[in-house]
């Protein structure tokens, strides 16, 4: 993890002065780690709007449901928000190859911005990753490979071969930087509910780099002065088919459960072992959250019943938080009167193999 000087990052790095800065993620600067302004590499990413989820709302009962909606990033994802940070540290690091294995938005990525800061990139993927991914990465200028098995299949081929081709490794929490990118959204949502943090967050979680950045974010925020030190209540959503977080939180475990045959259509979702398990299960406990796995013909049913409701065409990891969220309320979990955020990680256009109609 990244540590920054949050004493001196408070003099310049303001509630105030955020109101004049620009409407990306780089707005908060001084607790990024690029020094040298020349190495930021930016396509726009980050201050995705946070849209108040009425009509969705109205039909559970609840009056404060919100729906942060990561889908207008960069590659249509908020995977952009933790590549832009990392390509960045890795233009002003020096460093000449980059590799990653993916189960697909985190290889569009970092194809997009490893294409913008010149450096080559290698990207290895199971091959049932949606089609609108592999053909994402070869457009940016991405070295593709598919193989036969599952995330955690590439990055086995990436750990073997990276130290004789020269590659540097941006897999989920083997660099620091990924981390920071995430963190930003723990920033947005204080910054847009009026520095009020939510009562819950239920985030689709495969990697958790996201949940993990957040949980940073706030610990920041409370150390510059920003906020108290009440937090929301943190809620991993995984598919039932790849739910090792799930099982491991039911369990008290502190490491993710052992996923044989992990599936699911949400792809993202679909990580059988986690790098930062014992992390994300930490954050859970002491947030007083949870863990909810949902079906995969709850989480696609879901996808029409955002998309009909708010007209937010929402990815199927995103779309998972509603089903999440249905049992939360009907085991007294979440009340109708809390204020809760649900994460749209990304945009269901990428998801087209999906959807039968």
């Amino acid at each position: 993890m990244v540590a920054y000087d949050l004493e001196r990052a408070a003099a310049t790095l303001t509630r105030e002065t955020l109101a004049g800065r620009e409407p990306t993620l780089w707005r908060y600067r001084e607790v990024l780690p690029v020094d040298n302004e020349e190495n930021v590499l930016s396509l726009g990413e980050g201050m995705t709007p946070l849209i108040k989820a009425a009509r969705l709302g109205s039909e559970l009962g609840m009056n404060n449901l919100f729906i942060k909606d990561e889908s207008l990033n960069p590659t249509g994802s908020f995977k952009a928000r933790g590549m832009a940070v990392a390509i960045s540290m890795a233009k002003e690091l020096g460093v000449k190859k980059l590799a990653v294995p993916s189960a697909g938005n985190a290889a569009g990525a970092l194809a997009a911005y490893a294409a913008k800061a010149g450096i080559p990139s290698f990207i290895f993927m199971p091959k049932d990753t949606p089609t609108a991914n592999i053909v994402e990465c070869r457009q940016t200028g991405a070295h593709v490979t598919l193989i036969e098995g599952l995330i955690t299949d590439c990055g086995k081929i990436v750990a073997e071969r990276k130290q004789a081709e020269g590659w540097f490794d941006v897999s989920t929490l083997k660099e620091p930087y990924r981390v920071e990118g995430k963190k930003t959204m723990g920033y947005e949502i204080a910054e847009q509910m009026n520095w009020e943090l939510p009562d819950v967050i239920l985030y689709p979680t495969g990697g958790g780099t996201g949940l993990i950045g957040m949980w940073k974010a706030f610990e920041e925020m409370e150390q510059m002065g920003w906020i108290g030190s009440r937090r929301p209540r943190m809620v991993t959503v995984q598919a039932e088919g790849c739910a090792p977080i799930v099982k491991a939180f039911a369990a008290g475990s502190s490491s993710g459960a052992d996923v044989p045959n992990a599936h699911t259509v949400a792809s993202g979702l679909r990580v059988p072992k986690a790098v930062g398990d014992f992390m994300m299960l930490n954050i859970l406990r002491n947030s007083g959250g949870t863990a909810v796995s949902v079906t995969d013909e709850d989480l696609l049913a879901a996808v029409k019943e955002i998309g009909s409701a708010e007209g937010i065409f929402a990815a199927p990891e995103g779309a998972a938080c509603l089903p999440a969220l249905k049992k939360l309320l009907a085991r007294g979990d979440v009340s109708r009167h809390e204020r809760v955020v649900l994460f749209n990680t990304g945009a269901g256009v990428k998801y087209l193999d999906a959807f039968t109609e």
